[in-house]
């Protein structure tokens, strides 16, 4: 049972990175099979698609310290435009980080545009929390 949870885990932090990956589709059928303490399996989940986060942030804040090479992938202007839009509403387009497709680079954009780390996992956190919760709620009417 433990490397079940701990293959949870693994799949939650591969999906919250650029990698393609389905943690919803595991814990779903984790939770239909009964075997599992939902709320375990939700925590276990979250806290695995958090850390995929927090690896996303990081691999920003490095990318913001190599701003002032010629290689750069963003233009100056471009990044201070993309910074002040992000500080009017990027910290609440965090609450969107659970989404595919646009979730995982809005993480690597706040670690590139230094949202301070405290709030960042407060409200990814949130966001990830509520999407495996919806998931798992879903995934129980087949029980």
């Amino acid at each position: 049972m433990l490397f079940d949870y701990a293959g949870l885990f693994a799949i939650a932090v591969v999906a919250a990175t650029i990698l393609p990956a389905q943690s919803e589709a595991v814990l779903a059928a984790m939770v239909v099979s009964g075997r599992y303490p939902t709320l375990t399996l939700i925590a276990v989940a979250s806290a695995g698609n958090v850390l995929g986060s927090l690896v996303n942030w990081l691999l920003g804040r490095m990318l913001a310290r190599l701003e002032g090479r010629r290689w750069f992938p963003v233009r100056r202007d471009t990044l201070r435009r993309a910074e002040g839009w992000y500080h009017r509403w990027g910290r609440w387009s965090l609450l969107l980080s659970w989404m595919p497709v646009i979730g995982d680079p809005l993480t690597v954009v706040a670690g590139i545009l230094r949202e301070p780390l405290p709030v960042f996992l407060a409200v990814v956190t949130v966001a990830k929390v509520a999407r495996y919760v919806a998931v798992a709620a879903l995934a129980e009417q087949f029980v």
